[in-house]
């Protein structure tokens, strides 16, 4: 079993000495807090200069941050001490981050604000949303900071987190809390159940034979959540089920949605089969919060989830545990996932500055490298991977690799124009059919025929 504490105490305690300890509420704080020291921006003024040519010290431009926390973990610490610690070091800047709940209740925070004129200046949204805001004209092209900053390389993300940050030639985010779907596995179970703890499932006909043999002793041997924004996995499933390598679910403009092929048929029906056909994990839909939580608590043998809980598992699972790619049918596949960094609108021009230089230190990687390992989101820059720290915990906790190692896999997430329209008549048909009141391919058809009407206006 990894000796998870010492590893991570001794890769967080240099990266985190400068950090300040500013909380906000809510969040799942059940993991200790980055250690500070009290930040330059806390300290007393230096006394003005009794000289009659003295000038007045400037006051810093204060920017507001939003940000969302979807996973369990004292994430909201992490992200609070680095917008301290990037205040200590750019004096200049006063940034006041706000936790704003999960994606959905970030996405209504900020929808209001833009609605009243009244946006933050820079946050953390789902990469999904880049159309929604372009229709509203609520976010600034970053180009042009691109181009004036030497030391900022785009070719340093990886491609797979690139694709949703552009559209018609321009760049409207840079990626940060970025994720991918992994499988994790119970090496305990396996073991009890006679299989090899070092041989995770490689295909779904695999996947199918591991959880009927791990369905056993009162515990489930798979659990695939069915709710939140289900569309996601289905994503997954409908990758691993196309022939076609690039074969995705909507077109690259966001203007056309291809729900109802013959191929996504076969993978929602594959979905439906888990539970109804092969009982291999509970039937209907299945709660994304408990799903690692009934993982933890060794309810449940495998669990198909967000690289982005990996930080949680390691820290409360008292098991060994494996982490894989999702098995494949055709190809290996997982939709990326997670939110990117946006600077708004109706920022002032000084704001807008203000916020691409926290942009920039939030993404450098020292900063990529300390997020991944206090969450389990992966490094989104190559570089971070070369820092110090990371060589330091992906040498403790080889897991961490995994969701980096897949991006050679992975596509862009489910995004359009009239994205929560769209969105939404794939997941309600998809959570209707998991419930069994519909059949995959009635489904899929309906979640077509709403999705065509809701984006026939960017289609004529």
């Amino acid at each position: 079993m990894w000796n998870y504490g010492k590893t991570t105490l001794l890769l967080l305690a240099g990266a985190l000495t400068l950090a300040g300890c500013g909380q906000s509420g809510g969040g799942n704080a059940d993991g200790a807090p980055p250690s500070a020291s009290a930040s330059d921006a806390d300290q007393p003024a230096a006394s003005p200069s009794s000289s009659p040519s003295a000038e007045p010290t400037q006051a810093p431009v204060e920017i507001t941050f939003y940000y969302p926390v979807n996973v369990g973990g004292p994430l909201t610490k992490v992200i609070d001490g680095m917008a301290a610690d990037f205040t200590s070091k750019h004096p200049d800047i006063k940034v006041k981050p706000v936790y704003t709940g999960n994606y959905g209740d970030n996405t209504v925070k900020i929808q209001a604000g833009i609605q009243a004129k009244q946006p933050p200046d820079v946050a953390v949204m789902m990469s999904t949303e880049l159309y929604s805001m372009l229709d509203t004209d609520a976010i600034v092209p970053l180009d042009d900071f691109i181009a004036k900053d030497a030391d900022f390389d785009m070719a340093d993300f990886y491609p797979a987190f690139l694709e949703d940050t552009q559209t018609e030639g321009k760049t409207y985010s840079v990626p940060f809390q970025r994720s991918t779907i992994l499988l994790y596995y119970n090496k305990e179970m396996f073991k009890a159940a006679g299989l090899d703890p070092e041989k995770p499932p490689q295909t779904w006909d695999e996947l199918v034979a591991y959880a009927k043999k791990l369905n056993r002793d009162g515990h489930n041997g798979l659990e695939i959540p069915g709710n939140d924004d289900s569309y996601w996995m289905f994503q997954m499933f409908a990758r691993q089920a196309a022939s076609d390598p690039k074969t995705n679910i909507m077109s690259a403009d966001g203007k056309k949605a291809m729900f109802d092929t013959p191929e996504n048929v076969a993978a929602l029906q594959f979905w439906i089969d888990l539970s109804r056909k092969y009982k291999a994990m509970p039937e209907g839909i299945i709660d994304w919060a408990a799903v690692p939580t009934d993982f933890i608590a060794g309810k449940t043998a495998m669990m198909v989830h967000t690289s982005g809980n990996l930080t949680n598992v390691k820290n409360n699972a008292k098991f060994d545990f494996g982490v894989a790619f999702p098995p494949a049918n055709k190809q290996f596949g997982s939709p990326t996932g997670g939110g990117n960094l946006y600077i708004f609108k109706d920022a002032s021009p000084e704001k807008q500055a203000a916020a691409w230089t926290f942009v920039q230190y939030m993404t450098a990687p020292e900063q990529a490298a300390l997020f991944s390992s206090s969450s389990g989101y992966v490094g989104v820059r190559k570089s971070a991977y070369d820092t110090d720290a990371m060589k330091t915990y992906t040498a403790g906790f080889p897991q961490a690799l995994v969701a980096r190692d897949q991006l050679d896999y992975a596509f862009r997430e489910l995004s359009t124009h009239n994205h929560g329209k769209v969105s939404s008549a794939l997941t309600n048909q998809i959570q209707a059919a998991l419930s069994g009141q519909t059949d995959a391919a009635t489904a899929l058809k309906q979640a077509q025929q709403e999705a065509e009407q809701a984006l026939a206006p960017f289609n004529k």
